[in-house]
């Protein structure tokens, strides 16, 4: 695993109202609420926001519900097969399996891990690029 931060998700309460407040600290965005996720570019990583609740489904487990922060970590991969590879090095380093990877609603592959202390990783693929430093518009 390239040891970089692709990608911050936050769990809303209300995705029109916090896309509205993160525009207007200047954050910049081609998504709109309709597609139930809004991706900003940043200098380093995406900062993601995305239905608390719609988070919690994805990553597959009614246990974070009660005691889930909202927040994920996500790494992509360059190619799909990475992602199972860093789920067996997870699994060997000691992580937790959450969600194993599958394909995803918005096109990609991804899957989930706790680390020691429950903090949730996200590790992806997309068929499009989500990089930070992309001069494409993020998807």
């Amino acid at each position: 695993m390239e040891p970089r931060i692709s990608l911050l998700t936050l769990g809303v309460s209300d995705l029109s109202k916090s896309k509205k407040f993160y525009e207007a600290l200047g954050f910049k965005t081609t998504w709109s609420e309709d597609k139930g996720v809004i991706f900003f570019k940043t200098n380093g990583t995406v900062l993601s926001l995305f239905p608390f609740s719609e988070l919690c489904k994805d990553i597959g487990s009614g246990e974070f519900e009660k005691k889930f922060g909202g927040i994920t970590i996500a790494h992509n991969t360059r190619e799909k097969h990475e992602v199972d590879e860093i789920f067996k090095i997870v699994t060997e380093a000691g992580g937790r399996i959450v969600k194993t990877p599958q394909d995803a609603f918005w096109g990609g592959y991804s899957g989930y891990f706790a680390d020691p202390d429950g903090h949730i990783w996200e590790v992806a693929w997309g068929a499009f690029p989500l990089k930070a430093d992309s001069h494409l518009d993020v998807p």
